[in-house]
This record gives structure tokens, C-alpha cells and sequence, in this order.
């Protein structure tokens, strides 16, 4: 991959063009990208952002910069609903895969009103740019197809960024350059 430092340059400034908010995408595709970074460069696109949502925040740009870290949206689900306690036991005695299984049933994540779109949704203003952070924290909880696919039905008012730990080439994804997942995207590789 080209110089990180410099793909994140050229990511900040692709998303302020106003071009970039429109409502779709190239050739008309839903405006969804994917920022895809090799994984032991994670906390410098972590730094990145913040910085990002910290300078939005002061003001001055014509957007809102809203940044979902799903790891921490499926944590905060399961706390509120006073399963977290309840899923440490759960992983004990069945594993981690059962886990999986029973908080991606709880959170409805294969199904088209999930919580997380339903969050997402529910949490982003007009006039908005979404960043999804937190992939590798989630897997193998969540797959990341099944957050593209369930935004893609229910969620195109503004542009959403997947930053993604891995390899995108605009037909596969492949988590931490070694989990390849067989399914295609509408989504286009961002710079």
C-alpha cells in the first residue's frame, strides 16, 4: 500500500469536497467507501481520526464528522441490557463461537433493521459524513459484509467510510490481510 500517511492526507481532503457528500457515489452506487490500511498501522488511522472528529468538532467545516466505533456500539448494547456479565459466562462455557452467535441473535445483526442500523441511523444528523471504525475489535462477532450489506438497505443519506483493517480491492475484503470473505461490495476503495 502507498505511504499510509499520505493515503490519510488524501482521504481528508477527498471528504471535504462537497462533491463528496452528494448522495451517491461513483456512476451513481450508493456513496460507500472503504479505507483499508495494513493492521499494525491501527493506532496511527486511530490517531488520524480523532484528530478529524476533534477539528470537526470545533467547527468550521460543512458537515458533521460522526465516527461509530462498532466494537464499542456492541459493548455499550450489551452493558445496557445487562448481558456483559452474562456473555464472560456464556464464553466460558460454550466458546466464542456461540457467543458470537447469541449477541449477532440478540442485536439482530443479520437482519435489516439491526441495532447497530438502527443506531447508526438514529445517531447521524443531515448533512453528515459516517466513519466506521472498530472492525478487527468485533471479528468474529461481526463480520464486516454484514454491516455494509444491512446499511446499504436501510441507511444512504450521507456518505459512510468503513476504515478497515486489511486488504479491499474493490470485489473482496480480507480482514488482517488473511480472513478472506467471499461476498461482493458496493463499495469503492477510498484513495
Amino acid at each position: 500500500m502507498a505511504d499510509l500517511n499520505r493515503r490519510l492526507d488524501k482521504m481528508e481532503y477527498a471528504i471535504r469536497k462537497p462533491s463528496f457528500r452528494q448522495s451517491s457515489g461513483r456512476a451513481n452506487e450508493v456513496n460507500y467507501w472503504i479505507f483499508d490500511y495494513p493492521p499494525d498501522r491501527e493506532l496511527e488511522v486511530r490517531e488520524r481520526i480523532k484528530y478529524m472528529q476533534n477539528r470537526n468538532a470545533k467547527g468550521g467545516e460543512k458537515f458533521d464528522l460522526k465516527v461509530f466505533d462498532l466494537y464499542d456500539v456492541i459493548i455499550d448494547f450489551l452493558d445496557k441490557n445487562n448481558f456483559l456479565e452474562e456473555c464472560y459466562k456464556f464464553e466460558k462455557k460454550k466458546g466464542l463461537e456461540r457467543i458470537g452467535k447469541a449477541v449477532s441473535n440478540s442485536m439482530k445483526i443479520n437482519d435489516d433493521d439491526s441495532y447497530i442500523v438502527q443506531y447508526i441511523k438514529d445517531n447521524t444528523p443531515e448533512n453528515a459524513i459516517v466513519f466506521l471504525t472498530g472492525i478487527g475489535k468485533c471479528f468474529p462477532i461481526l463480520r464486516s459484509h454484514k454491516v455494509l450489506n444491512n446499511l446499504h438497505q436501510a441507511f444512504v443519506r450521507v456518505p459512510v467510510v468503513m476504515f478497515f483493517p486489511g486488504i479491499y480491492n474493490e470485489q473482496e475484503l480480507i480482514l488482517f490481510g488473511e480472513i478472506k470473505d467471499d461476498n461482493y461490495y458496493r463499495a469503492f476503495k477510498l484513495v
